[in-house]
């Protein structure tokens, strides 16, 4: 058989910490509470600091004001400025009649303030209802950050329909956004980028040509070579890309925006639309430039075959410094074998086209084939 203060249920009962250098009061407590909850007991403020860092944390913390060494206000005081104890109600239990006790207490973050001698129900019930209001907060904290991933899920699913509608009128749907979203990822982690970052920049990447919705479907759609007044023309897609995803406050469409507008600025200064140069690119803009130039050699154009995944990761080595940025060029080689077998894995094909899930398949290389480009020896 289980005893009283074990798990009931398959559910650990709540546990209270009892601060109090009374050691009869303390031991009060502890009994009086025992029917319901799990009890940890301090003699004194600085053994109560250590007790409520202790696993399982305490669900309430149960305080005397006037204790040795380390008074009451104290230990509100230190278990608030901790974020691993900040959200624990804190009671306190206090022969201080004083009203301004009771207010110092309430400015310093605790949810009650019981004076001695203290009543068995009333307690109980106060106890009670703080773990009922503690147990709501939680429930509302939960369902407002399920909420809230559902509509960054909803955003994403947007951002990248939005990405396919371009690419139909382009000539056709392929999986170019998927791909350099994944090719996006991955040079930013070998960056140095931090893991949220990369999923950031991932999750904007679909969005960096859509300005390409402003120019000329008969450009677009051309299989000759571009006269001077049409390439003027596809020149302006970065500028109407900005244009078109607006200034935005909200880091995954601001990040969306740098990307349209920088993709085509160059490290050496002579792209465009603005001819930046070196650090004045905003990073997201010169790791995209990078991953679409790869993507761009990589897949059949209406003007050319692709190149090699040889010759295009070549390529991109030859131009660290001119074209592109030399870290940038050196995490992207840090990362080309994953990124090959991200194209490998991502291929355009009518089969399964209207399949819309943007999740990289874990495609192996095929075997005894290399997945990395042998990159000739050249500085990055």
């Amino acid at each position: 058989m289980k005893r009283e203060d074990e798990v009931s249920g398959g559910k650990r009962r709540p546990l209270v910490l009892v601060a109090d250098d009374d050691g009869d009061l303390r031991r009060l407590l502890a009994m009086m509470l025992k029917p319901r909850y799990e009890t940890r007991l301090a003699k004194n403020g600085a053994e109560a600091v250590q007790a409520a860092l202790q696993e399982p944390l305490p669900e309430l913390i149960m305080l005397d004001v006037m204790m040795p060494d380390v008074d009451g206000y104290e230990v509100c005081k230190r278990l608030k400025a901790n974020p691993a104890t900040a959200d624990i109600p804190v009671v306190f239990v206090t022969s201080k009649t004083d009203p301004k006790a009771e207010t110092e207490a309430l400015l310093l973050g605790a949810v009650d303030f019981l004076v001695k001698p203290i009543s068995a129900p009333r307690v109980l019930l106060r106890i009670a209802t703080h773990l009922a209001l503690r147990d709501r907060r939680r429930e509302l904290e939960q369902m407002v950050a399920d909420r809230t991933a559902q509509l960054v899920r909803m955003r994403l699913q947007l951002i990248r329909r939005l990405a396919r509608a371009m690419e139909l009128r382009y000539g056709g749907l392929t999986h170019r956004v998927a791909r350099v979203s994944q090719y996006v990822k991955l040079v930013a982690a070998a960056y140095g980028l931090a893991p949220a970052d990369c999923e950031l920049l991932s999750g904007a990447a679909p969005l960096y040509d859509i300005g390409k919705l402003g120019i000329p479907e008969a450009i677009l759609q051309k299989t000759d070579a571009l006269t001077d007044a049409e390439w003027a023309e596809v020149r302006k897609h970065p500028r109407i890309g900005a244009e078109i995803i607006g200034k935005h406050d909200d880091p995954l469409l601001a990040a969306a925006r740098v990307m349209a507008l920088t993709h085509h600025e160059r490290w050496d200064g002579s792209g465009y639309p603005s001819r930046l140069s070196g650090e004045s690119i905003p990073l997201a803009g010169r790791i995209m430039a990078l991953a679409d130039a790869f993507e761009a050699m990589t897949t059949t154009q209406r003007h050319r075959e692709p190149r090699t995944l040889e010759d295009a990761a070549n390529a991109i080595v030859r131009e660290a410094g001119k074209q592109f940025d030399p870290r940038v060029v050196a995490a992207f080689r840090k990362v080309v074998k994953k990124i090959v077998n991200v194209h490998r894995a991502i291929p355009d094909e009518l089969e399964g086209i209207h399949d819309l899930d943007f999740a990289v398949p874990a495609t192996p290389a095929p075997q005894g084939e290399s997945s990395e480009p042998q990159m000739k020896a050249q500085a990055a």
